[in-house]
Formats: C-alpha cells, structure tokens, sequence
C-alpha cells in the first residue's frame, strides 16, 4: 500500500470514541500507533480507507469529537514517506 489515511488525536479518549463510532456507522477503521511522521500529544491514531473519507470527516463534526487533524501519508520510491494534513 503506498497511501494510507490517518486520524490523529491530542487524547486517547478521543481516539477510541472515533473508533466505535465507526464501527457503529460500519466504517472500516483500525486504530494504530500514531505514526512517527505525525507529531501528535496522542500515541493512537486511527486509519481508514479514502472511499470513507467524508464518512470519518461527518462523523467527527456530528459527534464533535476533537482531533488534531486527518492525513494523507504516502510512501515514495526512495523509502521515505510524504505526510500532507488534508483537513
């Protein structure tokens, strides 16, 4: 996979409430170590696909979860990797 989609948080609380929350909208999502490319107060962050990028962003403003931002981080031919703050 050379993209992937990241929640990131300033509060665990935070993160786990995003995940059941997309679990309960039947959003497919996985919770993971906050990756180091993102600097975040939180060390969870949750991951999910861009066909459910509108899904995760409604879900956040509906149930005004806080989050420190959603991005897009992309692997590049050299190994390293891109990270973009898309919201």
């Amino acid at each position: 996979m050379n993209e992937m989609y990241i929640v990131s948080f300033n509060s665990t609380h935070h993160a786990i409430r995003l995940d059941k929350l997309l679990t309960e909208a039947s959003v497919r999502a996985t919770t993971l170590p906050t990756p180091r490319e993102i600097t975040a107060s939180c060390g969870i962050s949750i991951r999910f696909l861009y066909d459910d990028i509108d899904k995760v962003k409604n879900t956040l403003i509906e149930n005004s979860v806080e989050y420190k931002g959603i991005y897009k981080i992309t692997r590049l031919e050299n190994g390293s990797k891109k990270v973009e703050n898309i919201d």
